[in-house]
């Protein structure tokens, strides 16, 4: 007879995980995680140029989560998130504007791991956009989620 021990997710201490997120704002892209076992540190690069001219979007962030509670294929975690992002912003007078936005994102984050070592996640928080984000813009969206596959 086999002996059997506690199930692990992925996610484990020293694991790194590849895959796309995307924060509350919207913005996001390939990223990567590493969990350290007690938080999960991480950052998304995104570029989007479709047709036309002067349309480029760029987007880089990154985050962070406490684990302040898991089980062997979840966990829950507070912390967030902070992003930059490079968009068109043409006016009348600028068509060829540009506009940086920077959101920093508190929240919590629930991992759920369908596998061992896929993860996929959903976002709940604040998003406050400043800079060029239309002054300062606090609002609360459940949008942000994510899917990441963990190397062991």
């Amino acid at each position: 007879m086999g002996a059997s021990g506690v199930a692990a997710a992925g996610g484990s201490p020293g694991s790194l995980g590849v895959g796309a997120e995307f924060q509350l704002s919207g913005f996001g892209g390939a990223s990567v995680n590493y969990d350290a076992g007690d938080f999960h540190v991480g950052g998304f690069l995104g570029f989007h140029d479709p047709e036309g001219d002067d349309n480029t979007e760029f987007d880089l962030g990154a985050r962070f989560y406490y684990h302040v509670h898991s089980t062997a294929m979840s966990d829950f975690g507070v912390g967030g998130s902070f992003s930059v992002v490079n968009v068109p912003g043409p006016t009348p007078a600028d068509p060829e504007a540009r506009d940086t936005g920077v959101f920093i994102e508190p929240g919590v984050q629930l991992r759920v791991f369908l596998a061992s070592n896929v993860a996929v996640s959903a976002n709940v928080g604040l998003s406050i956009g400043v800079v060029d984000a239309s002054g300062v813009d606090v609002t609360g969206q459940t949008i942000g989620g994510g899917l990441h596959y963990y190397f062991f």
